[in-house]
Order: structure tokens, then sequence, then C-alpha cells
């Protein structure tokens, strides 16, 4: 997957949840897959606005949904981590008014 946002290239996604043991690398390493496909995703189709924008973060929301249900607890850490991840994305992409709470409204966790 090429991302050509330099920012996004050089973050290291869910780096606090690789550090704990908690979690299984595998099922971290999903997570940031679906969070570089939603970059990709948002380099792709450069939603002009904050509601095209929070379509691609809603679905990428209901992947993690997904993946909660295989086999990642995502608790109270996940949970921040993850929010921090999308609330990320969106600054680097330029949608400085984005709402944390709305990137990832449809999740369940």
């Amino acid at each position: 997957m090429n991302i050509s946002n330099t920012q996004v290239s050089a973050h290291p996604f869910l780096k606090a949840l690789y550090e704990d043991g908690y979690y299984p690398d595998d099922a971290v390493d999903r997570g940031k897959g679906i969070l570089l496909r939603l970059c990709a995703r948002i380099e792709a189709e450069r939603p002009a606005d904050l509601a095209a924008l929070y379509v691609l973060t809603h679905a990428a929301t209901e992947e993690f949904n997904d993946l909660q249900d295989e086999d990642f607890d995502i608790e109270t850490v996940a949970r921040e981590e993850l929010a921090e991840e999308f609330w990320f994305v969106s600054q680097a992409y330029g949608f400085a008014d984005a709402d944390v709470e709305e990137l990832i409204a449809p999740r369940d966790w």
C-alpha cells in the first residue's frame, strides 16, 4: 500500500498496543492495516468535506468492530489508542475540525 502523505507514512500506528503484551501482534497488525487502508482511501477519494471523511472513517470503524469480534479485545487502552489514531489521520489530511467522537461514531467498543 503506497501512502503519499509523509506524515502518515512515518507514523508508528498503534505503537502503544504493540508495546503492550496484552495485545497479540497479529491482531494489532490487522488493526494497523485497517488504518492504512483508511489513509489510502482518503488519498484515493479525496473527501471534500467532513461528511465525506466521516463516511470513510465510519467504514474503518466498522472493520474494527468486526476485528473485535474475532480476537481483539478493544478495552480502555485500545479504545483510547484507536480514537487518537483516527484523530491523527483526520489532522494529517487537513480536517482540523473533525470531531473524534464522530470519526468513530459506529463503534461498539
